[in-house]
Formats: C-alpha cells, sequence, structure tokens
C-alpha cells in the first residue's frame, strides 16, 4: 500500500472517512505495540493503549481550530506514551520513564483535555442514571440524539411542545445539581 499523506488522512478523517482511520490503525498500531510491550505491557494493553490514542487523535481533529503541528506518527506515539505512562505510574508510583528511543512532543495539554472530558461525561452519565425516567429520557432526546421540543412531546405524550420544554428545564436543573454536588 502507498503511503497516505497526513493532510489527506487528517481532511478524510474529518470528513469520517473510515478508510482513512483504518490506514492509521494498520501503519501505526505496530509501533505502539513494540512501546507497550518494551514497557512491562501486553498485547491486550497496547490494543487499549492504542485505541484510547486514536480517539483523542479522532476527538481533536473534528475540534474546531485545532491544528497538526507534527506528523501523525508523532501525534500518535506521543499520545500512547503518555497513556501508557500514566497507567505504569499507577501500578509502580515511582516509575518517571520508558524504555523508548523515538522523536516524541508533549501533547499533555491534548491528553489533560480528554481525560477531563472522560470524567465530565461520566459525571453526566452518573447523574443521567441516578435522575430517573422520564428526565433520563427528555435530556437524551434533547441532547444526544437532538430531537426538537415537538418530536419528544410526541414521543412523550405531552400535550405540545411547551410542556415538554418546560419538563426539560426541571429535569436540567435536577441533571445540573446533581452534577454540581
Amino acid at each position: 500500500m502507498d503511503r497516505v499523506d497526513d493532510n489527506v488522512l487528517v481532511g478524510g478523517i474529518r470528513e469520517g472517512n473510515n478508510q482513512m482511520l483504518n490506514i492509521v490503525y494498520t501503519t501505526h498500531y505496530p509501533m505502539i505495540r513494540k512501546l507497550v510491550l518494551d514497557n512491562s505491557g501486553s498485547e491486550a494493553e497496547a490494543k487499549d493503549v492504542f485505541q484510547e490514542a486514536i480517539i483523542i487523535l479522532h476527538e481533536n481533529i473534528n475540534t474546531k481550530g485545532f491544528n497538526l503541528t507534527c506528523k501523525i506518527k508523532t501525534y500518535i506515539y506521543s499520545v500512547s506514551r503518555n497513556i501508557w505512562l500514566k497507567e505504569l505510574k499507577k501500578r509502580l508510583p515511582q516509575t518517571k520513564d520508558l524504555n523508548d528511543h523515538i522523536q516524541f512532543v508533549d501533547i499533555n495539554r491534548d491528553f489533560e483535555k480528554h481525560e477531563e472530558k472522560k470524567l465530565r461525561l461520566n459525571k453526566i452519565n452518573q447523574a443521567l442514571n441516578e435522575i430517573g425516567e422520564p428526565c433520563k429520557s427528555i435530556l437524551v432526546y434533547f441532547f444526544f440524539n437532538q430531537l426538537t421540543m415537538e418530536e419528544i412531546a410526541a414521543k412523550m405524550g405531552y400535550t405540545n411542545a411547551d410542556n415538554a420544554k418546560n419538563q426539560k428545564y426541571k429535569c436540567f436543573k435536577r441533571l445540573k445539581k446533581l452534577v454540581l454536588k
């Protein structure tokens, strides 16, 4: 397979072209596998680290204003390296560095943003499970499925969109309270 230019890969990923992600997978996974295996990890852990790095890459590529300033290879390696180093520090707090010889960039800011987002989403998900029905359904329909208030009213059996909107407002206040506690 011919090498695909990083700009083409980034553009394809932005457009939702799964073939571009597959190219990133097949091209760069062996490097991450070696990193993890050379540093006390398993094949399964290498796959998990790589998957998380791909998720971070995908999120950032689709973030408005994000501009990849290095090669995809360097970015994925740097993200994976941080993920694996964090995991090793959980196991052995005295871990300072990894056994690697590939150039990497400091992407701590991107990694920290991803971790914060993951924590926020976990907290929201936990609060949604706590809030119960019908609030959970209303909020999921509105925020995740992006249904209109008319569509929500029809699905939930409300007489009109204003009633659904009022209920959504009350539910959102309850959710916000749960998330912020």
